[in-house]
């Protein structure tokens, strides 16, 4: 039997520890700390035959990402990440809250029609946008015919349909966290609220919001850090003047086959990201954003 601790509350036995965490820490040990383990020394490398690192050390490839170019396609990567997080809170509270009004078997079939563009590909949802938007596509054929606009507009090829086209892809991951934190709410603290005569905003604001804020934490956590690295729906949607910052290191990895550089640039991406989110990790909402996440 298993040791108890002073309380009376029985203690997990070494070897019942390793059965159970082992495996999780190896696998993020592979998955994880070696391959970022693997990027870093990459980025102190040198360039060397067909692009692949080697010796002596330098820390050009570093020095070189911080060109005024690359800083500004890291800035555009920052700030279509940050809109795309931002527009997909301001979608999904109002479509959480209205799941958590729901049930039974109406609230199972709009969970279902929220999950399910997720199971689509990447590619055949970009590529339904370019159908879509493109200059004789159906939008632009609308706005003609209804006397909108003289002409078709260029609606491909610019970062608002970068941010469509990734709005589209992260909602649900939004929209779920969010919906497990409401389920929680108790009724009851809004009908309190009400009773102590505060209105609807300080409603939202004094109740609704702060008992979200898990859920928040969690969603931000997860549409933000895909979207900073995202470089499928940038490269098809955005072209040339949508390219972001997973755009640049594909293009180095296997284009110019320049690895140390391309280590570089996923080096400082891995830092901006944990720079944005460890703040958040440890406010008093994001702290326990791990609990709004539904499995």
């Amino acid at each position: 039997m298993g040791r108890s601790d002073p309380a009376g509350a029985p203690l997990a036995s070494p070897g019942f520890t390793s059965l159970t965490v082992g495996p999780a820490g190896i696998l993020l040990l592979v998955l994880f700390v070696l391959p970022l383990g693997l990027v870093s020394a990459y980025a102190v490398l040198s360039i060397g035959p067909r692009g692949l690192p080697t010796l002596p050390l330098t820390l050009e490839p570093l020095l070189r990402s911080l060109d005024p170019l690359y800083l500004g396609i890291l800035w555009r990567s920052l700030r279509v990440a940050l809109v795309t997080t931002l527009l997909c809170l301001v979608v999904a509270f109002p479509v959480a809250w209205v799941l958590r009004g729901m049930k039974g078997r109406t609230r199972d079939l709009a969970l279902l029609a929220v999950v399910l563009p997720s199971w689509t590909n990447l590619l055949v949802k970009n590529y339904a946008w370019i159908v879509l938007l493109r200059r004789e596509g159906p939008v632009n054929n609308l706005l003609v015919g209804w006397g909108v606009v003289a002409e078709p507009l260029p609606l491909l090829f610019n970062e608002g349909t970068v941010l469509v086209g990734l709005v589209h892809t992260f909602l649900p991951f939004m929209v779920l966290p969010l919906y497990a934190a409401l389920e929680g709410l108790d009724p009851r603290l809004l009908e309190a609220a009400r009773d102590l005569g505060a209105g609807p905003f300080q409603r939202i604001r004094r109740v609704i919001l702060p008992l979200a804020m898990p859920g928040i934490g969690a969603g931000v956590i997860l549409v933000f850090i895909p979207a900073l690295g995202a470089f499928v729906t940038p490269d098809l949607l955005g072209g040339a003047r949508g390219m972001m910052v997973g755009n640049l290191i594909q293009n180095q990895m296997l284009q110019a086959r320049d690895w140390p550089f391309g280590a570089a640039l996923s080096l400082w991406l891995t830092l901006v990201s944990l720079v944005l989110i460890v703040p958040l990790l440890r406010s008093p909402g994001g702290g326990g954003a791990g609990r709004g996440i539904v499995p």
